[in-house]
């Protein structure tokens, strides 16, 4: 009977073995985009928009004031239109806390005109609106006070108008913002990952043939 010896199995390599497990670079990257992308979608689908409306007062002088001193009071009323002591006057007609007031009101000023912008936002537009004149007023009414003082008062320029649009993104926009943040991390992981070294695949034990296998012996 004739015998046919097989060599023994070289099993596959390590090597071989995990570099057929590992995933191709870009899908770091394109993982970090679509993640990204679904969170910020999901964000701006989950929050409630934001709408955003503005009154103007304007800072007139009297007959015993200048203009440039009017610019100068204009920047004065802005600084203190979101403190508690007109703010607690605007409550009322708001209908809201002065807290809530607060962290919904904002006022900016130019430096070229005797200006206050009076600003609010809420989740409600009508809301937003009221808000708005309601803090303008007040800041109208505390200057009119002061007025044989400073002789300059404040006088409304525009109401605050309901927004027929919401200020705050859109799911789109968010989306995109998300994708663009989770590129930007995964092209950040892509860098900083460790880099593999090649390695030899180990070599397998070696099997004698019979000839040295019956020399051996016979040494034996």
């Amino acid at each position: 009977m004739t015998e046919n010896p097989t060599g023994p199995h070289r099993p596959a390599s390590s090597h071989s073995r995990s570099r057929s497990r590992t995933l191709p670079v870009w899908t770091l990257l394109a993982s970090g985009v679509l993640a990204g992308g679904l969170l910020g979608g999901a964000y701006g689908v989950l929050e409630p928009p934001s709408y955003t409306a503005t009154a103007y007062v304007v800072a007139v002088p009297t007959e015993k004031s200048d203009p440039a001193a009017a610019l100068g009071f204009a920047q004065a009323y802005g600084r203190v239109a979101t403190q508690l002591a007109v703010l607690g006057d605007a409550q009322v007609r708001a209908g809201v806390s002065a807290k809530v007031l607060q962290a919904s009101v904002q006022t900016a000023t130019s430096p070229d005109a005797p200006m206050v912008a009076v600003t609010a936002t809420s989740s409600r537009p009508a809301q937003a609106a009221d808000m708005a004149n309601a803090v303008a007023f007040a800041l109208a009414r505390h200057a009119d006070d002061s007025k044989d003082a400073t002789h300059v008062e404040l006088q409304q320029f525009a109401r605050a108008v309901r927004p027929g649009s919401p200020s705050s993104a859109s799911p789109e926009v968010t989306g995109l913002v998300g994708a663009s943040a989770g590129g930007l991390l995964g092209g950040l992981l892509l860098l900083v990952r460790p880099r593999r070294t090649p390695q030899e695949p180990p070599r397998s034990a070696s099997v004698p043939g019979p000839a040295l296998a019956a020399d051996m012996h016979g040494k034996l």
